[in-house]
């Protein structure tokens, strides 16, 4: 009689021991936690920097210093989920391809998708988690204290918000191990981190940058419907940092799509790679 292993059991069991062994060098845990603060602190200070000369990111975007910081934070709960949970094991693979560690993994009776994605967990990476936590409920406050026009946060947007979050990481996700697992037909793939770099780089900033001439509308869709790099942060900052518009609910549904698309294409990827896959020793 087989048994199909319990997922959540096993996860819980990888992140156990990946916090087992982050403690068991503590001092190497503290100094990348104080690395990440570090560099996030840093950013804030710049940008508080160009807002002292700016009211707004780009000319009548609506993107004002704190709108832009619910953005940034959104940008942090994001990137820190996927640089915890995915970016130490799609790293690796180009290496457990090479040298044949790979063949364990798929002698497994799991999922050899969900255990490569997985079996690590990078606990200092939360940290941005966390600093980007406070930034939103301090950019939050703010908006909804102004004497002007004040936020007024429907239930609506604090459920759909860590949904669309949630999908941001998917689609991220879903890239990277698409990327990682191209090292299978390629031999090695050891640039994977750098064109993660340049790719996400799109993200980072509002979609209204952009706008102005035809290059720069040709790469917000190409950004938004080809790879949907824009929609990852785009979509959940908007949607808790602006009421609701026409033009916001139909990022809603391209960002539930592109979801969707981009899951199953990675995963379409993942499958034919590995059919492609021959063992270091064979």
């Amino acid at each position: 009689m087989s048994h199909q292993p319990s997922y959540s059991r096993v996860f819980v069991a990888f992140a156990r021991n990946s916090l087992v062994r982050d403690m068991t060098f503590q001092s190497n845990f503290i100094i990348e936690a104080i690395s990440s603060a570090s560099w996030m602190l840093m950013n804030l200070g710049f940008y508080l920097l160009i807002f002292r000369y700016t009211n707004e990111i780009g000319h009548a975007t609506g993107w004002g210093q704190y709108q832009f910081f619910v953005f940034l934070a959104t940008t942090l709960f994001i990137n820190s989920i996927v640089q915890t949970f995915f970016m130490p094991n799609c790293e690796e693979i180009s290496e457990q391809i090479r040298t044949g560690r790979l063949d364990f993994a798929l002698v497994k009776p799991i999922d050899t998708q969900f255990l490569v994605s997985l079996q690590k967990v990078d606990w200092s990476s939360l940290v941005n988690f966390a600093f980007g936590l406070a930034l939103l409920s301090f950019s939050l406050w703010k908006l909804t204290q102004d004497a002007i026009d004040p936020l007024v946060i429907s239930p609506l947007q604090v459920v759909l918000y860590p949904l669309y979050v949630a999908c941001g990481v998917a689609i991220l996700y879903s890239l990277m191990i698409a990327l990682s697992a191209t090292s299978i037909w390629l031999g090695r793939n050891q640039s994977l981190y750098d064109f993660w770099f340049y790719i996400t780089n799109f993200s980072r900033y509002p979609m209204e940058i952009y706008d102005g001439n035809v290059a720069g509308k040709a790469l917000r869709a190409a950004f938004t419907f080809v790879v949907p790099i824009l929609v990852v942060v785009n979509v959940p900052a908007r949607m808790m940092a602006w009421p609701m518009s026409d033009q916001g609910w139909l990022l809603v549904v391209v960002g539930l799509v592109a979801t969707v698309v981009s899951l199953a294409g990675s995963r379409w990827v993942f499958v034919k790679a590995l059919e492609s896959y021959r063992s270091a020793s064979s």
